[in-house]
């Protein structure tokens, strides 16, 4: 586990899709500043500030609590991308650049649930008793 949020590349990846959702944000139609303009920056927002939360936790099982509330998120952001795409907020090639980036984001974030979730079922297998187990053949 990264000691530091900061040195996770999912992390920096997530902010740079934050940035990429602010500058989409920007483009949107003045009526939409407290609409889908709010909603998309605060999920956005909400992706990496996970992923920095469940790493600060400590603990394996509250940091998977917090990627799969990342994921989440990002499901959600793919959503409103999709809705301004077809809204005509923004353009094809704009929608993709950012969808990429998430797709990036996706893909990194499942991998760094499937470690830690490795790291779990590892952790499983070491006995907790010092003591034999009273149900292991050996006994």
């Amino acid at each position: 586990m990264a000691t530091n949020f900061r040195d996770l590349r999912v992390w920096e990846e997530a902010m740079v899709l934050v940035e990429k959702v602010y500058e989409i944000a920007a483009r949107f139609p003045l009526d939409e500043r407290f609409g889908l303009s709010s909603q998309i920056k605060r999920v956005a927002v909400s992706v990496p500030s996970c992923i920095a939360e469940g790493n600060a936790r400590y603990s394996i099982p509250d940091y998977l609590r917090f990627l799969s509330m990342a994921s989440g998120s990002l499901a959600e952001l793919q959503t409103q991308l999709l809705l301004a795409l077809r809204l005509g907020f923004v353009d094809q090639v704009v929608a993709d650049t950012a969808l990429a980036q998430h797709r990036s984001v996706s893909i990194q974030l499942q991998a760094l649930k499937k470690a830690l979730q490795r790291k779990v079922a590892k952790a499983a297998e070491i006995p907790h008793s010092p003591l034999p187990d009273p149900h292991s053949r050996f006994c």
